[in-house]
């Protein structure tokens, strides 16, 4: 068989050089005798490897020392109570944006600790689009506006950046965190699940505004507590220590491709590719409004549901992994996350060519 390409949602496929490298050093790195898994997060190693990690990122995605850079464990989900416990204050209400499933969940698990308002919601287009922001009923007393710039599994983008402003603008960018430049000063709160364009799971990345910090409620757990794993520089307990290894892998690979602004040209070039070839072949549709597709997720359709499993096995022959589409959503699902080459692409739309010319 060919080269292998994972098209997964997350844990997502990580650069193959990323990869080699930890595979080289996974006994003994750089002379110690010890895997980094077997450090202590303490040791002069380990804080060298966590600091030179959070570095790169802030050269990368251009963080201001306005902002503390926190590697938290969880994942994303865990954001979602986390975020409200914290920015809160003695305000009570947070507006939140609905464009899709991973909204909603950050919509209900907020709303056990806040008075939610749904500023604006798409659901009634089958979160096909995103409501234009003068469409949207914000409050000028909220405590911060939340919103989701990319719906992995509906495939579904935004392609501006809120204005919220006096309130705070928080986002869940875990699927399209470092896959373009971003103007950080317009957030006070990001935060992205590492294994999607970052690195492997277990590990989330917040990057928060230093002013947003020291107004968690009293019932935050202390783990929970962004002042407290920024005044520990997220070592208050030990932190996933492998998975912050490897992230700190894939920003120095990320700075060899040439960064954030060199990922920007070839995202554009890769999504682009396959939305044309799905909109010219009538054996294959997207639903989402094209403002609005996701440069990250690509959702498809056949023209015939029963000829599905068929698609999956062939693609799978051919070592392209992973297409089948979220059980929420159906269809199939084509992650192309930076580390995805283009090369990927190509030999997607060459099988998608063949099979709708042998099927259609």
């Amino acid at each position: 068989m060919s080269r292998a390409y994972n098209f997964c949602a997350g844990p997502a496929t990580l650069p193959e050089p990323v990869l080699r490298q930890a595979r080289d050093e996974m006994l003994d790195w750089r002379g110690t005798g010890m895997s980094v898994m077997e450090m202590s997060h303490r040791s002069d190693e380990f804080v060298e490897i966590a600091e030179t990690a959070e570095k790169d990122l802030r050269e990368l995605a251009g963080i201001s020392e306005d902002y503390s850079v926190l590697f938290m464990q969880g994942g994303a989900s865990s954001q979602f109570a986390t975020i409200p416990l914290n920015l809160l204050g003695d305000k009570g209400c947070a507006d939140y944006i609905n464009t899709g499933i991973w909204s909603k969940k950050a919509i209900a698990e907020a709303s056990r600790y806040a008075d939610v308002n749904v500023a604006a919601s798409s659901e009634d287009s089958g979160f096909t689009t995103v409501p234009l922001q003068e469409t949207w009923h914000t409050r000028a007393d909220a405590a911060y506006l939340h919103y989701t710039p990319n719906e992995t599994i509906g495939g579904l983008e935004y392609d501006f950046i809120p204005d919220s402003g006096a309130v705070p603008l928080v986002a869940d960018m875990s699927s399209t965190m470092l896959s373009r430049p971003l103007d950080i000063s317009k957030f006070g709160l990001i935060y992205a699940g590492a294994q999607k364009n970052i690195g492997p799971s277990g590990l989330v990345v917040v990057i928060v505004r230093k002013d947003l910090l020291g107004k968690a409620r009293a019932e935050t757990p202390t783990m929970m507590n962004y002042q407290v794993i920024a005044d520990n520089g997220s070592m208050y307990n030990t932190p996933a220590t492998y998975s912050w290894y490897l992230a700190g892998l894939v920003f120095k690979w990320l700075k060899e491709q040439g960064g954030v602004g060199a990922m920007e040209q070839l995202n554009r070039r890769k999504s682009a590719k396959l939305y044309d070839f799905i909109d010219r072949n009538d054996f294959y549709a997207n639903p989402i409004d094209p403002r609005f597709r996701s440069w990250m997720n690509v959702p498809f359709t056949l023209a015939d549901d029963r000829l599905n499993g068929d698609f999956l096995q062939g693609a799978e022959a051919r070592g392209l992994l992973n297409l089948k589409g979220h059980r929420s959503v159906g269809g199939m699902r084509a992650s192309i996350y930076n580390a995805m080459p283009e090369a990927g692409v190509d030999a997607l739309i060459d099988y998608m060519a063949g099979f709708a010319k042998e099927h259609g």
